[in-house]
């Protein structure tokens, strides 16, 4: 009967301890699921579209990945840049199969409107623009007919491909285009606002906040994360920016020139090699560059130094440069585009060096490079006296002069050397030329028996 009784109570013990533990279960499945609705990673698109942004782009993208993002969005205010980091984020963003909104924060403008073309939605902030995309060159003047041609297609494809009207994208680059009602007429290019976005169906919402933007997209329990731009990718997205590259080149050709005239090392090869540190570690960062530019870097950089604590005619210095600018172009992600630098960056530090040498060469600090002292004697220098008084003097050699030998003047001994031929020991002489240590003698003794 005890037996009996012992059972029936771990039966009812095992009972309610499993109707506990069910509700339990239960709710910590169902917030596990709730928190497992939708992962939103936040990626910033600011400032200029260079290289660096690309290389950000690549890795905050696999990083959300690899986290299991089921969403990502792009915050976007940019003023536009380079074409081919644009096109090389475009292919980022179309190999992706995360669904990535952009969020239009400012502005999306000439790259950046073609970035945005390539996700799948577009949901603008009340204030925000986007459109003004004419592809320009370097000069800041319009890009030729090839190149025209390529980015209205690129325009027109990265609208189709999420089914959006491709003629508002080709008056984004081209100003014949006549859009009067959107405010573009023919001779301007078409800037939508987020109303107008909405009008033409190139903007699906437009948000004032991630709030509402995540209201829209109704994801239900979102987990949301930031990806933040790290410094030394701020330091890669600075140093190859367009601009930057020339300047860094610039100050680093210019910084090395003036080393090679000044003795030992000091602030302008400091500055030189700091310029090119800056260029090889921002292109090496943003995945541009390998080992082999670094190393041709440093080769080039210890011939330099071999250059100025050892001079070898400046043949050091030049495979030292040479080596410098091979890993430049090793590092660059256009050759052409790097050459077109590297030959700015030449001008810009022939020019400056020519005007610090002529402007600055006998000023303050600038002394230490450009050596104009000289020891002549209107500065005070004299290496030995000259005796014009001796001219003219009679004295008699001490020593046989072959040609040079020893005299004494009037009871003071000198070193002397004939005009040219043999004079005997014990022979009259007159002193005819004097020149610092160089006294000139002749032969006087026929002249004195004649008179």
């Amino acid at each position: 009967m005890r037996l009996i009784r012992m059972r029936l109570m771990c039966s009812v013990f095992f009972l309610l301890l499993a109707a506990l533990l069910i509700p339990i279960q239960s709710f910590v499945f169902s917030e596990e699921e709730t928190q497992k609705d939708a992962v939103v990673y936040y990626i910033p698109v600011e400032q200029t579209v260079e290289r660096g942004l690309e290389a950000f782009m690549a890795r905050s993208i696999q990083t959300a990945i690899e986290d299991g993002a089921t969403h990502i969005v792009l915050e976007m205010d940019t003023p536009g840049g380079a074409v081919d980091a644009a096109g090389n984020i475009a292919m980022l963003i179309q190999e992706t199969d995360l669904p990535i909104i952009t969020f239009v924060r400012n502005k999306a403008i000439s790259a950046g409107a073609y970035i945005a073309l390539n996700t799948d939605q577009i949901i603008m902030a009340p204030g925000a623009t986007m459109g003004s995309a004419a592809v320009i060159d370097g000069a800041g003047n319009a890009a030729d007919d090839k190149t025209q041609s390529y980015w209205l297609s690129e325009m027109r494809s990265a609208a189709e491909l999420n089914d959006r009207d491709p003629q508002y994208a080709l008056a984004m680059a081209d100003q014949r285009i006549d859009l009067p009602e959107l405010g573009a007429p023919e001779g301007e290019l078409l800037t939508l606002t987020a109303q107008q976005a909405i009008q033409v169906e190139y903007a699906e919402a437009i948000a004032s906040n991630r709030t509402e933007l995540l209201e829209y997209l109704e994801l239900g329990n979102v987990e949301e994360r930031d990806m933040e731009v790290s410094f030394s990718e701020q330091i890669a997205r600075f140093v190859t920016h367009p601009v930057v590259i020339p300047i860094l080149l610039s100050i680093g050709s210019l910084g090395l020139v003036l080393e090679l005239y000044s003795p030992g090392f000091g602030v302008p090869g400091i500055m030189g090699i700091s310029a090119l540190l800056l260029f090889f570690f921002g292109h090496m960062f943003a995945g541009f560059a390998g080992w082999e530019s670094m190393i041709l870097f440093v080769i080039g950089f210890l011939l330099i130094m071999v250059e100025i604590f050892i001079p070898g005619f400046g043949i050091f210095g030049l495979l030292g440069i040479g080596a410098i600018i091979g890993g430049m172009l090793l590092a660059s992600f256009s050759t052409a585009s790097m050459l077109i630098y590297i030959a700015i960056a030449l001008v810009i530090s022939t020019v400056a060096a020519i005007f610090i040498f002529k402007y600055f060469g006998h000023r303050g600090p600038m002394k230490k490079i450009v050596h104009t002292a000289s020891t002549n004697t209107e500065e005070g220098y004299i290496s030995n006296e000259t005796r014009k008084e001796l001219i003219g003097q009679i004295g008699t050699t001490l020593t046989p002069l072959r040609p040079s030998g020893s005299a004494v003047f009037e009871q003071e001994r000198l070193d002397v050397v004939s005009e040219g031929g043999y004079i005997g020991q014990g022979s009259k002489i007159e002193v005819v030329y004097t020149a610092g240590s160089r006294i000139v003698v002749r032969e006087v003794k026929e002249q004195l028996k004649e008179e």
